[in-house]
């Protein structure tokens, strides 16, 4: 199948017989009602995103038709710089798959969970993953032991891969994981229990045919944060984020074959597959890496965003903030042309330093874990202080009431998306072994995102509020309030804060500690004595 030559494209970049048509006012790119349908439509019935669509641009960049960029460039913390073009990929990854499946023994629809830090086999593993038809559960590097256990037992994966770090944390659960058979260690030194990735690497055939999967068979899960229970598993098919993102990737990342997209996000989090793998890939753009793991500022502005190979920077409103306390106007953006944010509402007085001192706009994005991106301020669209941007193909995108009819303009409501006659391209299968839950996101004929929202005049959306009143804040940050008792009112109130972040680390996870602590007299509370976390959001915001 010719999948590169079904792709949609975008101005300067042309391939002949594109399923949809694209229209453009004013510069803007963007897709009518019946291509809404067609993305859905013409789903093919076999898909596996490394081999018809990786493989096809390793065969462009042989025949000279493809941009000189590499396909992923990651430079360490030490400034060491690794380079692949789309043929090294390929090949890495279908030595990958062979380690997988012959050394490990792993099968279609196995389950593996990945616990890595950006470093480049991250993408030789997932990328091996999709070849062999083997379903990859990502995780964040912050997990704690207790969180890997139930990752490891929920999931029933029968191989793990992670690094030194976090190999010890594992051992100490291994035992009460009876589904697990292999651990794989990605590092140059040795460890009793575990088979070494690079070895086994280094020894595999790269000769491997991927895996005939369907569209609708499970390629990865990812666990949900958690934040009001244990995590969720999210199963997305192999087609929902392999040609899902295809829109977000041309319309509000604005790549092409020329592009460099660099993404600030965590490789846990489903984010960092949007804009990492599957967005960037089907546009042949290259994808660029930093593989420090804590975020600084001045090393990102120095490392990239000033450079002459940049054009597409990704990060959270958390990140944002950042940058604007460092300085930006002191930097040369030369090559950068799109700034995206995405995974929590952006404080419109960010966006105004970030354009004051840099020239560009803030692009926002709004996607689930179970969802790829389903509203954005895509490329050329008027950027509104406030609002995420217009529904993105392929989804109808409304705002609802308790009855699931759609409300008008202005009115409050249950940000949802029409999944009948059919389910859209690029929404989650379900939510693996929880039919009940998968259920519950079902209203009439629409997918509830369990966001508040409303919609202007013009279809932009606003988000409001989680429905359950769920604090977000860069992807995993909160901030306390606490009523201390009368025995700690005299202690040392920085000390205090501390001690509580680190009893936090220790008991939960390391990502969930509060960054900001905030001592009170009272907290607010409904007649059943519900605390009302939208008052203290109101306060710190300074809308109270």
């Amino acid at each position: 199948m010719k999948l590169l030559a079904r792709l949609p494209v975008l101005r300067s970049f042309s391939v002949p017989g594109v399923p949809y048509r694209i229209k453009s006012s004013s510069g803007v790119a963007s897709l009518d009602s019946a291509d809404f349908e067609a993305l859905s439509r013409d789903v093919p019935e076999h898909f596996n995103f490394a081999g018809d669509v990786l493989d096809k641009w390793s065969q462009r960049e042989k025949d000279g038709k493809r941009a000189p960029n590499p396909a992923l460039w990651w430079v360490s913390e030490r400034g060491e710089e690794v380079q692949w073009s789309f043929e090294e990929l390929g090949l890495l990854s279908r030595k990958a798959a062979n380690v997988l499946s012959s050394v490990c023994d792993l099968h279609k629809g196995d389950r593996v969970i990945v616990i890595l830090p950006r470093i480049p086999e991250w993408w030789a593993v997932t990328v091996g993953c999709m070849r062999a038809g083997i379903v990859f559960a990502p995780a964040t590097v912050l997990l704690t032991a207790k969180d890997i256990l139930y990752r490891l037992q929920a999931s029933k994966a029968k191989s793990i891969i992670t690094n030194n770090a976090l190999a010890p944390l594992v051992d100490s659960v291994a035992s009460d994981c009876h589904f697990l058979k292999s651990r794989i260690l990605v590092s140059e030194d040795r460890r009793e229990g575990w088979m070494s990735f690079h070895d086994l690497l280094r020894a595999a055939s790269d000769k491997h045919q991927p895996v005939k999967t369907r569209s609708q068979d499970p390629m990865t899960i990812y666990f949900t944060s958690g934040t009001t229970g244990y995590p969720k598993m999210v199963e997305h098919s192999c087609c929902s984020l392999g040609l899902g993102l295809v829109p977000a990737g041309r319309y509000w990342m604005g790549l092409n074959p020329e592009s460099m997209i660099w993404g600030l996000s965590d490789t846990g989090w489903i984010k960092f597959i949007f804009g990492s793998v599957f967005a960037p890939w089907t546009q042949g753009a290259c994808v660029f890496a930093h593989g420090k793991l804590q975020f600084e500022p001045t090393t990102v502005l120095k490392v990239r965003i000033s450079s002459s190979s940049l054009t597409t920077f990704s990060r959270s409103p958390g990140a944002s903030v950042i940058y604007v306390l460092s300085h930006l106007s002191s930097y040369h953006f030369k090559s950068l042309k799109i700034c995206l944010s995405g995974g929590e509402p952006i404080n419109p007085e960010t966006m105004e330093h970030w354009k004051a001192q840099t020239g560009l706009e803030i692009q926002e994005g709004y996607g689930q874990t179970e969802t790829t991106m389903l509203c954005a301020t895509l490329t050329g669209m008027q950027v509104k202080p406030g609002f995420m941007g217009k529904p993105c193909a392929p989804f109808d995108v409304q705002v609802i009431n308790e009855h699931g009819n759609p409300l008008p303009p202005g009115e409050e409501g249950d940000i949802a998306v029409r999944i009948k006659p059919k389910r859209p391209l690029g929404l989650f299968t379900n939510y693996v072994d929880d039919p009940e839950k998968t259920a519950s996101t079902e209203r009439g004929d629409f997918y509830i995102t369990g966001d508040r929202g409303l919609a202007d005049e013009d279809g932009y959306i606003h988000f409001i509020a989680r429905a359950d009143d769920v604090i977000l804040s860069s992807g995993y940050v909160v901030k306390a309030f606490i009523i201390l008792t009368p025995a700690y009112q005299s202690h040392n109130t920085e000390k205090l804060i501390l001690e509580l972040q680190e009893h936090v680390r220790k008991v939960t996870a390391p990502y969930k500690y509060p960054r900001k602590v905030e001592f009170v007299q009272q907290l607010p509370k409904t007649i059943s004595g519900k605390t009302q976390r939208k008052l203290l959001r109101k306060k710190e915001w300074g809308e109270a």
